[in-house]
């Protein structure tokens, strides 16, 4: 790599120009070098880069650098073609700019070889940091999303409901476990309504999740209650041999509500309405 350096390095200025030559040719050029002023500071940018390359100092520093790399790719969202275009490109360009000297062939093999090692070690150093950046943002949004989809909410005092849609699974019922068992805390509600109308379906270990969650609330003074159990959920729950035990359900969340106010004792305190309707009206 180092003898390599002493031919490739006085030419790093010609070989980055020459090489943005081609980059100007490419459709995604102007996306991503809207400002020639930039182009003039990423080429010296770039210019360091070579010098670090074929000084082949691989330690700490190195590495650092190269992930530093990945993380900018990232942060630009730079397709990862271009990227692989770009060194493809810078190889061809360097191993060529070696076959035009009067270096043996042997020699320039075996540089052409060191060459490729170290590119393809810079490759996965910044191919590993984008990757991690996109998982990092993945599990970001997914915890956003996660934080949306489980809305723990007060419809009364004392009454937590949870309205769920979509998918669940192991993952989302542990967050909704995490979020009641902590918005209770926080309230003191003495009800909390789990109403999954909104769900496609109903497997066996989801099933049994959802009876975690009621168990779990009771366990610190809430009962709880499922409501919107369609005839599919419950045809399969009853397959799958799932057993409630002394889990309360409802097939509409208006007849979980008013289980709630019972439980509370707020319904206690109201009359039938047909009771309401018999009294007779003042002045009659």
């Amino acid at each position: 790599m180092r003898r390599a350096g002493t031919i490739l390095v006085p030419q790093l200025e010609d070989f980055v120009e020459e090489w943005y030559v081609w980059l100007r040719k490419q459709p995604e050029y102007l996306q991503f070098f809207p400002d020639t002023d930039n182009v003039g500071r990423v080429s010296k940018m770039q210019t360091r880069h070579w010098q670090e390359f074929f000084a082949a100092e691989v330690n700490d520093f190195y590495v650092t650098r190269r992930t530093h790399v990945g993380a900018v790719h990232a942060h630009i969202e730079l397709p990862n073609d271009i990227y692989f275009a770009g060194v493809s490109m810078s190889y061809q360009m360097f191993v060529e700019r070696l076959r035009n000297t009067d270096t043996p062939v042997n020699d320039v093999l075996d540089m052409a070889l060191a060459i490729s090692k170290l590119l393809k070690m810079d490759t996965f150093l910044v191919m590993d940091t984008i990757s991690r950046i996109t998982r990092e943002r993945i599990a970001d949004h997914s915890r956003a999303m996660m934080e949306m989809s489980t809305p723990v909410t007060p419809i009364w005092e004392g009454i937590l409901l949870l309205p769920l849609v979509g998918i669940i699974d192991t993952t989302r019922t542990a967050e909704i476990m995490n979020k009641t068992l902590t918005k209770i805390a926080e309230s003191r509600s003495k009800v909390f309504v789990l109403d999954i109308s909104g769900v496609a379906s109903v497997d066996t270990s989801v099933a049994n999740q959802l009876i975690k969650i009621t168990k779990a609330t009771r366990l610190m003074g809430c009962e709880s209650i499922i409501s919107g159990v369609s005839p599919s959920i419950a045809r399969t729950m009853v397959e799958l041999g799932v057993s409630i035990g002394e889990v309360r359900t409802t097939a509409t969340l208006r007849d979980a509500f008013e289980l709630a106010l019972r439980a509370i004792g707020v319904m206690d305190m109201v009359p039938p309405a047909s009771t309401i309707a018999m009294r007779p009206r003042i002045g009659t």
